[in-house]
Protein backbone atom coordinates (compact mmCIF):
# COMPACT_ATOMS: atom_id res chain seq x y z
CA UNK A 1 0.00 0.00 0.00
CA UNK A 2 1.37 4.03 -0.74
CA UNK A 3 4.11 3.61 -3.02
CA UNK A 4 3.71 6.69 -4.04
CA UNK A 5 0.85 8.44 -2.61
CA UNK A 6 -0.74 7.73 1.19
CA UNK A 7 -4.56 6.71 0.21
CA UNK A 8 -3.81 4.90 -3.04
CA UNK A 9 -2.49 1.36 -4.03
CA UNK A 10 -0.02 1.06 -6.68
CA UNK A 11 0.78 -1.74 -8.28
CA UNK A 12 4.77 -1.95 -9.35
CA UNK A 13 6.14 -4.53 -10.72
CA UNK A 14 8.97 -5.88 -12.61
CA UNK A 15 6.85 -7.72 -15.37
CA UNK A 16 5.89 -3.58 -16.57
CA UNK A 17 8.76 -1.34 -16.14
CA UNK A 18 8.27 1.68 -15.72
CA UNK A 19 4.99 1.98 -15.52
CA UNK A 20 2.17 0.70 -12.89
CA UNK A 21 -1.47 1.25 -12.44
CA UNK A 22 -2.68 2.96 -9.06
CA UNK A 23 -6.50 3.16 -7.26
CA UNK A 24 -7.38 5.75 -4.77
CA UNK A 25 -8.38 3.16 -1.77
CA UNK A 26 -10.90 3.81 0.61
CA UNK A 27 -10.84 0.95 2.67
CA UNK A 28 -8.82 -2.86 3.01
CA UNK A 29 -11.21 -4.90 3.31
CA UNK A 30 -9.35 -8.32 3.72
CA UNK A 31 -5.32 -8.84 3.79
CA UNK A 32 -4.52 -12.23 4.24
CA UNK A 33 -0.95 -14.54 3.56
CA UNK A 34 -2.45 -17.65 2.27
CA UNK A 35 -0.54 -20.66 1.55
CA UNK A 36 0.35 -19.60 -1.96
CA UNK A 37 0.43 -15.80 -1.87
CA UNK A 38 -0.72 -12.86 -0.28
CA UNK A 39 -4.28 -11.56 -0.83
CA UNK A 40 -5.82 -8.16 -0.02
CA UNK A 41 -8.98 -7.21 -1.11
CA UNK A 42 -9.72 -2.86 -1.51
CA UNK A 43 -12.57 -0.84 -1.34
CA UNK A 44 -11.89 1.62 -4.18
CA UNK A 45 -13.23 5.07 -4.69
CA UNK A 46 -13.60 4.78 -8.31
CA UNK A 47 -13.94 1.03 -9.61
CA UNK A 48 -15.31 -0.34 -6.42
CA UNK A 49 -13.86 -3.61 -5.34
CA UNK A 50 -10.42 -4.80 -6.11
CA UNK A 51 -8.82 -8.14 -5.75
CA UNK A 52 -4.85 -7.89 -5.32
CA UNK A 53 -3.13 -10.73 -5.24
CA UNK A 54 1.23 -10.56 -4.62
CA UNK A 55 0.53 -6.91 -4.81
CA UNK A 56 -0.63 -7.32 -8.77
CA UNK A 57 -4.08 -6.53 -9.54
CA UNK A 58 -6.71 -9.55 -10.55
CA UNK A 59 -10.05 -7.63 -10.89
CA UNK A 60 -11.88 -4.61 -9.93
CA UNK A 61 -15.56 -4.52 -9.85
CA UNK A 62 -15.81 -1.99 -12.53
CA UNK A 63 -14.28 -3.61 -15.76
CA UNK A 64 -14.22 -7.42 -14.33
CA UNK A 65 -16.56 -8.52 -17.12
CA UNK A 66 -14.47 -8.07 -19.83
CA UNK A 67 -12.16 -9.80 -18.98
CA UNK A 68 -14.65 -12.69 -17.50
CA UNK A 69 -16.94 -12.59 -20.91
CA UNK A 70 -14.16 -13.10 -23.17
CA UNK A 71 -12.11 -15.66 -21.50
CA UNK A 72 -15.11 -17.27 -21.64
CA UNK A 73 -16.95 -16.41 -24.88
CA UNK A 74 -14.36 -16.90 -27.65
CA UNK A 75 -13.32 -20.35 -26.89
CA UNK A 76 -16.87 -21.98 -25.95
CA UNK A 77 -18.10 -19.74 -29.06
CA UNK A 78 -15.64 -21.65 -31.58
CA UNK A 79 -16.41 -25.22 -30.22
CA UNK A 80 -19.78 -26.68 -32.39
CA UNK A 81 -20.60 -28.43 -29.03
CA UNK A 82 -19.25 -27.29 -25.56
CA UNK A 83 -20.55 -29.68 -23.37
CA UNK A 84 -18.24 -30.39 -20.54
CA UNK A 85 -15.32 -27.21 -19.82
CA UNK A 86 -12.38 -27.41 -17.58
CA UNK A 87 -11.60 -24.34 -15.52
CA UNK A 88 -7.93 -24.48 -14.13
CA UNK A 89 -7.13 -21.25 -11.94
CA UNK A 90 -10.32 -18.79 -11.73
CA UNK A 91 -10.55 -18.66 -7.35
CA UNK A 92 -12.66 -15.32 -7.62
CA UNK A 93 -15.64 -17.17 -9.50
CA UNK A 94 -15.93 -14.78 -12.40
CA UNK A 95 -14.98 -17.57 -15.54
CA UNK A 96 -17.37 -19.88 -13.83
CA UNK A 97 -20.04 -17.27 -13.23
CA UNK A 98 -19.54 -16.51 -16.85
CA UNK A 99 -19.34 -19.98 -18.88
CA UNK A 100 -22.58 -21.24 -16.72
CA UNK A 101 -24.40 -18.91 -19.05
CA UNK A 102 -23.84 -20.41 -22.27
CA UNK A 103 -26.43 -22.54 -23.83
CA UNK A 104 -24.61 -25.26 -24.78
CA UNK A 105 -22.51 -26.09 -21.38
CA UNK A 106 -23.72 -29.31 -19.48
CA UNK A 107 -21.04 -29.68 -16.86
CA UNK A 108 -18.13 -27.74 -15.59
CA UNK A 109 -15.14 -28.39 -13.34
CA UNK A 110 -13.10 -26.49 -11.88
CA UNK A 111 -9.57 -26.49 -10.20
CA UNK A 112 -8.32 -23.77 -7.90
CA UNK A 113 -4.94 -24.11 -5.94
CA UNK A 114 -5.73 -21.75 -3.50
CA UNK A 115 -8.76 -22.27 -1.22
CA UNK A 116 -8.07 -18.49 0.33
CA UNK A 117 -8.96 -17.21 -3.15
CA UNK A 118 -12.27 -18.73 -2.87
CA UNK A 119 -12.76 -18.00 0.15
CA UNK A 120 -12.16 -14.11 -0.27
CA UNK A 121 -14.11 -14.04 -2.90
CA UNK A 122 -17.58 -15.45 -1.84
CA UNK A 123 -16.95 -13.29 1.32
CA UNK A 124 -16.21 -9.84 -0.13
CA UNK A 125 -16.62 -10.00 -4.15
CA UNK A 126 -19.83 -11.97 -4.67
CA UNK A 127 -20.63 -10.37 -8.23
CA UNK A 128 -18.20 -12.93 -8.94
CA UNK A 129 -17.73 -15.22 -6.04
CA UNK A 130 -21.77 -16.11 -6.81
CA UNK A 131 -20.06 -18.23 -9.86
CA UNK A 132 -18.95 -20.65 -7.39
CA UNK A 133 -22.20 -22.20 -6.16
CA UNK A 134 -23.65 -22.54 -9.59
CA UNK A 135 -25.24 -26.47 -9.13
CA UNK A 136 -23.50 -27.52 -12.37
CA UNK A 137 -20.26 -26.38 -11.00
CA UNK A 138 -18.19 -29.47 -9.67
CA UNK A 139 -14.90 -27.48 -7.81
CA UNK A 140 -11.91 -29.04 -6.79
CA UNK A 141 -9.26 -27.77 -4.30
CA UNK A 142 -5.86 -28.88 -5.59
CA UNK A 143 -3.09 -28.65 -8.77
CA UNK A 144 -4.25 -28.51 -11.89
CA UNK A 145 -1.33 -30.28 -13.13
CA UNK A 146 -2.04 -33.37 -11.08
CA UNK A 147 -5.98 -33.09 -11.89
CA UNK A 148 -5.27 -33.34 -16.10
CA UNK A 149 -3.13 -35.99 -15.30
CA UNK A 150 -5.89 -38.08 -14.44
CA UNK A 151 -8.16 -37.20 -16.73
CA UNK A 152 -7.24 -38.10 -20.31
CA UNK A 153 -9.43 -36.87 -23.07
CA UNK A 154 -12.70 -35.62 -21.01
CA UNK A 155 -13.18 -31.99 -21.61
CA UNK A 156 -14.72 -30.22 -24.68
CA UNK A 157 -12.98 -26.50 -23.73
CA UNK A 158 -10.22 -26.02 -21.09
CA UNK A 159 -10.14 -22.66 -19.62
CA UNK A 160 -7.23 -21.27 -17.94
CA UNK A 161 -7.79 -18.45 -15.76
CA UNK A 162 -4.67 -17.78 -14.13
CA UNK A 163 -2.76 -14.70 -12.48
CA UNK A 164 0.02 -13.17 -14.03
CA UNK A 165 3.77 -15.41 -14.45
CA UNK A 166 4.97 -14.82 -10.73
CA UNK A 167 4.30 -17.34 -7.57
CA UNK A 168 2.28 -20.18 -7.90
CA UNK A 169 1.05 -19.18 -11.82
CA UNK A 170 4.37 -19.63 -13.20
CA UNK A 171 3.92 -23.31 -14.50
CA UNK A 172 0.87 -22.51 -16.46
CA UNK A 173 2.72 -20.72 -19.21
CA UNK A 174 4.81 -23.63 -20.19
CA UNK A 175 4.72 -25.80 -22.92
CA UNK A 176 4.57 -29.29 -20.18
CA UNK A 177 1.71 -27.22 -19.25
CA UNK A 178 -0.34 -26.76 -22.68
CA UNK A 179 0.38 -30.77 -23.37
CA UNK A 180 -1.35 -31.59 -20.45
CA UNK A 181 -4.49 -29.77 -21.32
CA UNK A 182 -3.78 -31.69 -24.49
CA UNK A 183 -4.13 -34.90 -23.57
CA UNK A 184 -7.21 -33.53 -21.42
CA UNK A 185 -9.51 -32.72 -24.35
CA UNK A 186 -11.51 -34.76 -26.48
CA UNK A 187 -11.19 -34.77 -30.06
CA UNK A 188 -11.54 -31.82 -31.23
CA UNK A 189 -11.23 -29.61 -27.88
CA UNK A 190 -10.07 -26.06 -27.60
CA UNK A 191 -7.68 -24.43 -24.96
CA UNK A 192 -7.83 -20.81 -23.98
CA UNK A 193 -5.36 -19.39 -21.62
CA UNK A 194 -4.67 -16.00 -20.00
CA UNK A 195 -1.40 -14.43 -21.97
CA UNK A 196 -0.59 -10.85 -21.22
CA UNK A 197 -0.19 -8.08 -23.48
CA UNK A 198 1.65 -7.15 -26.57
CA UNK A 199 2.62 -3.75 -25.23
CA UNK A 200 4.37 -4.71 -22.22
CA UNK A 201 5.37 -8.46 -22.60
CA UNK A 202 5.64 -9.13 -26.06
CA UNK A 203 8.57 -11.87 -25.64
CA UNK A 204 6.06 -13.51 -22.87
CA UNK A 205 3.37 -13.38 -25.18
CA UNK A 206 5.02 -14.87 -28.28
CA UNK A 207 6.68 -17.88 -25.50
CA UNK A 208 3.33 -18.60 -24.11
CA UNK A 209 1.99 -18.44 -27.91
CA UNK A 210 4.66 -20.64 -29.03
CA UNK A 211 3.68 -23.68 -26.50
CA UNK A 212 0.13 -23.75 -27.72
CA UNK A 213 1.18 -23.31 -31.24
CA UNK A 214 3.54 -26.61 -31.08
CA UNK A 215 1.00 -28.53 -29.61
CA UNK A 216 -2.06 -27.72 -31.43
CA UNK A 217 -2.86 -27.78 -35.37
CA UNK A 218 -4.78 -24.40 -34.76
CA UNK A 219 -3.64 -21.27 -32.42
CA UNK A 220 -4.76 -17.54 -32.37
CA UNK A 221 -4.47 -14.56 -30.39
CA UNK A 222 -7.05 -12.67 -29.17
CA UNK A 223 -7.34 -9.74 -26.56
CA UNK A 224 -9.36 -7.63 -24.86
CA UNK A 225 -9.81 -4.09 -23.26
CA UNK A 226 -9.67 -4.03 -19.44
CA UNK A 227 -8.94 -0.23 -17.88
CA UNK A 228 -7.22 -1.40 -14.62
CA UNK A 229 -4.98 -4.02 -16.19
CA UNK A 230 -1.19 -2.66 -17.05
CA UNK A 231 -1.62 -1.40 -21.07
CA UNK A 232 -5.36 -1.66 -20.52
CA UNK A 233 -5.56 -4.75 -22.30
CA UNK A 234 -4.84 -8.27 -22.10
CA UNK A 235 -4.73 -11.59 -24.21
CA UNK A 236 -5.60 -14.56 -24.66
CA UNK A 237 -4.27 -17.52 -26.54
CA UNK A 238 -6.52 -20.12 -28.17
CA UNK A 239 -5.38 -23.66 -29.63
CA UNK A 240 -7.55 -26.37 -30.85
CA UNK A 241 -7.39 -29.63 -31.79
CA UNK A 242 -9.68 -29.21 -34.84
CA UNK A 243 -8.00 -28.56 -37.91
CA UNK A 244 -10.79 -26.85 -39.35
CA UNK A 245 -11.23 -24.48 -36.53
CA UNK A 246 -11.62 -20.92 -37.32
CA UNK A 247 -11.28 -18.83 -34.10
CA UNK A 248 -12.00 -15.38 -36.31
CA UNK A 249 -15.79 -16.59 -37.09
CA UNK A 250 -17.83 -17.93 -34.03
CA UNK A 251 -19.81 -20.56 -34.66
CA UNK A 252 -22.40 -19.64 -32.05
CA UNK A 253 -23.71 -16.44 -32.78
CA UNK A 254 -26.27 -14.53 -30.09
CA UNK A 255 -29.31 -12.28 -31.01
CA UNK A 256 -29.00 -9.04 -28.70
CA UNK A 257 -32.36 -10.61 -26.47
CA UNK A 258 -29.99 -13.46 -25.89
CA UNK A 259 -27.19 -11.04 -24.60
CA UNK A 260 -29.14 -9.48 -22.66
CA UNK A 261 -30.95 -12.34 -21.14
CA UNK A 262 -27.17 -14.15 -20.18
CA UNK A 263 -26.24 -10.25 -18.71
CA UNK A 264 -23.46 -10.06 -21.47
CA UNK A 265 -22.08 -6.70 -21.47
CA UNK A 266 -19.04 -6.92 -23.18
CA UNK A 267 -19.08 -10.01 -25.77
CA UNK A 268 -20.77 -10.13 -28.80
CA UNK A 269 -20.02 -11.69 -32.56
CA UNK A 270 -18.80 -8.46 -34.00
CA UNK A 271 -16.25 -8.17 -30.73
CA UNK A 272 -15.76 -11.61 -31.20
CA UNK A 273 -14.01 -11.38 -34.68
CA UNK A 274 -12.42 -8.38 -33.74
CA UNK A 275 -10.90 -9.56 -30.79
CA UNK A 276 -8.69 -11.65 -33.18
CA UNK A 277 -7.37 -8.16 -35.61
CA UNK A 278 -3.64 -7.48 -34.42
CA UNK A 279 -1.56 -4.65 -34.72
CA UNK A 280 1.25 -5.50 -37.00
CA UNK A 281 4.06 -5.17 -34.91
CA UNK A 282 2.03 -8.28 -32.96
CA UNK A 283 0.94 -10.32 -35.78
CA UNK A 284 4.54 -10.13 -37.63
CA UNK A 285 5.73 -11.22 -33.86
CA UNK A 286 3.29 -14.03 -33.46
CA UNK A 287 3.50 -15.29 -37.34
CA UNK A 288 7.29 -15.59 -37.25
CA UNK A 289 7.13 -18.23 -34.52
Amino acid sequence: MDSLKTGWFSEINDLWPGMCMSLQVEKVLHKEKSQFQDIMVLQTKNHGKALILDGIIQCTESDEFSYQEMISFLPLCSHPAPKKVLIVGGGDGGVAREVAKHPAVEAITQVEIDEGVMRVSRQHLSFMGCGLTHPRLNLHVGDGFRFMEDHRQEFDVIITDSSDPVGPAVSLFCKSYFELMQQALRPGGIVCSQAGTVWANLDHVSQTYSSCHQLFPRTAYAYTSVPTYPTGQIGFVLGSLNQETNFKEPLRIFSDEDLDKMKLRYYNADVHRAAFVLPRFARRALTAL
